[in-house]
């Protein structure tokens, strides 16, 4: 029986994102915020170039598949991971991460419209459970300690932000090369993100060799392979399904700064883990049609 890499996907996807929390934890002691980001996507650019020249992969032929990714890439780049790392700045972590974690819930309200999805009530029971169990982690790891209106704001745009990504990736007008998709968004990201770090910040960097390796992980983990599998999985998958998955995020990151940075988890955090779990398995589960399961025509 021929492996199905594609199987692997969400863990591996769940794996390195999740894990970009506590780097970026530590990135910013070195770095503000929207500086770190610029490094971050200048730095996955520069590892782009030689692969590109290697691999030499096919380029979007219409200005209409260019204007896609440049949509997509500043919606996500710098809407969502730009205004979420001011949002952690203003306020608290728990707070900014609950409110990024109501994306699965937003995405399914409004997919039967813009992706032509619906979710049936064993979904939405799933999603109810998903968002139930995140919200438990969330709290557990640490009281809501520092809010403001603006990191509020900010969050919100964030969570606007990535699902006007997420739904956008999915209407695709055909699909593109990893690289050429990845190599255009991070290239308008950087566009967008370094002008507003020159404006509202003094982009000083602390070099040293935990920022290096904070930085190289954040390119390499979660920019390159990361972002590659979740837009992979939002094209040959059902998109709520998919969004599903950042339910299990705070589960695998407090797994991760537990076995990782000695933090110590609640047993409330563990409950949680298995009640998200159990939303996500109740949202991925779907019936097979006769002819076996069901793909994305454009795949």
């Amino acid at each position: 029986m021929k492996f199905d890499w594609f199987r692997a996907a969400p863990a591996l996807f769940l794996l390195l994102w999740s894990s970009g929390y506590s780097f970026v934890r530590v990135g910013l002691r070195y770095s503000p915020p929207l500086t770190l980001l610029t490094l971050r996507y200048a730095a996955a650019l520069i590892v782009l170039v030689p692969i590109l020249a290697l691999v030499r992969p096919p380029w979007p032929r219409r200005m209409r598949d260019w204007a896609h990714l440049a949509a997509v890439g500043l919606l996500i780049q710098y809407v969502y991971f730009g205004l979420a790392i001011i949002a952690i700045g203003q306020m608290s972590v728990a707070l900014v991460t609950l409110i990024l974690s109501l994306q699965p819930v937003v995405v399914a309200i409004l997919a039967p419209v813009l992706a032509n999805e619906r979710v049936g009530r064993r979904g939405w029971i799933g999603l109810l459970l998903g968002l139930a169990g995140a919200a438990m982690v969330i709290l557990a790891r640490g009281p809501v300690t520092r809010v403001s209106t603006g990191g509020i704001v900010a969050a919100l745009l964030a969570l606007l932000g990535m699902v006007a990504g997420t739904l956008l990736e999915k209407r695709a007008p055909r699909p593109q090369h990893p690289l050429a998709a990845s190599t255009v968004q991070y290239a308008v990201g950087l566009a967008a993100t370094l002008p507003t770090a020159l404006l509202v910040e003094q982009m000083q960097v602390d070099w040293s060799v935990p920022f290096a390796v904070s930085l190289a992980y954040l390119v390499l983990g979660n920019s390159l392979l990361a972002m590659m599998l979740l837009l992979a999985m939002i094209r040959r998958g059902a998109v709520a399904g998919v969004s599903a998955l950042f339910f299990l995020v705070p589960p695998v990151a407090a797994l991760i700064a537990w076995a990782s940075l000695g933090e110590t988890l609640k047993p409330a955090a563990w409950g949680g883990m298995a009640l998200a779990a159990s939303g996500v398995a109740l949202v991925s589960r779907r019936k097979a049609p006769k002819e076996g399961v069901a793909r994305d025509p454009q795949t």
